[in-house]
């Protein structure tokens, strides 16, 4: 199911939560939200999944808008929120079943279900366990579990990983990357190299704006203009040659990546080069440069670089 939301605006009081966004998600496809806390992520996904009311623009679900068909289009989507509600005094087999009877999942094929569920989100160890002793990764599994449980066309995934142990991640990376061949995936995240292992496109909003859209190949060509070096300098002192090359008029942004060895990965202003005024200050200043490497720009550089203003 493709999904297209247009103009969206949500208001709380005189605060624009969401600013007039619009953009589409299609299906086949795993789309890498991001934006930083407070940006309008959550409110966006909660205003898809008819969580809250849509009142200013629209969102369009296979062709039906969610302010005419709201019922019908939430028996399409599944939904992981940033806090994973459970219902903690039920095991985990009944409460996987309770959300398939809520989902309306025909009651002859439920067991069925909660088992593929139980299977796919690696859940058989703990299945017989109440909700309460499970650890935090595992709960958020049975929320990955109860989400899939009416299979949905799409699937909406608030921090899906939050809590999840590296093996764990793999894994649900993994789920998620599979569940995107035949659904429509939004996923939320601060993990940007999951956004990067996990999603075809990235879309970063910050203030309630949409800042940046486009694969992660994409937004890095977008900011090669701004060149990024790691250099290594000896024979000066660390705060020395930092103060230094922040007065060097080409660099922008100087990150100290090793003290004790003067390493630093420093980025230049757009469309400039620091290369020769890095080589000319060292040469002025007696000191050695001995390590002066282009780097690819990263997600991170990117991310901070939209969202900082």
């Amino acid at each position: 199911m493709n999904i297209k939301i247009q103009n969206l605006t949500k208001r709380y009081g005189e605060q624009k939560a969401v600013d007039d966004i619009s953009f589409e998600v299609k299906t086949g496809e795993i789309l890498g939200f991001l934006g930083p806390n407070g940006a309008g992520k959550t409110t966006t996904m909660k205003l898809i999944t008819n969580f809250l009311e849509v009142q200013e623009g629209d969102i369009i679900i296979n062709g039906k808008s969610v302010k005419g068909h709201a019922d019908t289009l939430k028996r399409h989507i599944g939904y992981l929120p940033e806090h994973n509600p459970l219902y903690t005094d039920m095991a985990v087999l009944d409460y996987l079943a309770f959300c398939a009877a809520l989902q309306q999942v025909p009651k002859n094929t439920i067991p069925n279900k909660v088992r593929e569920m139980v299977r796919l989100c690696g859940l058989d160890r703990e299945k017989h366990k109440r909700i309460n002793e499970l650890s935090k990764g595992y709960r958020q599994r049975v929320g990955l579990a109860q989400a899939m449980i009416h299979d949905p066309e799409i699937l909406i995934l608030d921090e899906p990983t939050t809590g999840l142990d590296p093996n764990q991640i793999v894994e649900i990376r993994e789920l998620i990357r599979q569940l995107g061949r035949q659904k429509t995936v939004i996923l939320s995240t601060h993990i940007l190299p999951e956004v990067e292992a996990t999603c075809d496109r990235i879309l970063i909003i910050n203030k309630g704006k949409i800042v940046a859209d486009g694969t992660s190949a994409t937004l890095r060509k977008q900011a090669q203009g701004k060149e990024v070096l790691r250099v290594q300098i000896e024979d000066g002192e660390n705060e020395t040659v930092y103060d230094a090359l922040q007065n060097v008029y080409t660099t922008e942004l100087i990150d100290i990546v090793d003290t004790a060895k003067n390493v630093f990965e420093i980025q230049s202003v757009a469309d400039m080069s620091s290369k020769r005024e890095i080589f000319k200050l060292c040469a002025e200043k007696g000191w050695v440069l001995t390590e002066m490497t282009a780097l690819e720009t990263k997600l991170e550089d990117i991310f901070r670089d939209l969202t900082l203003n």
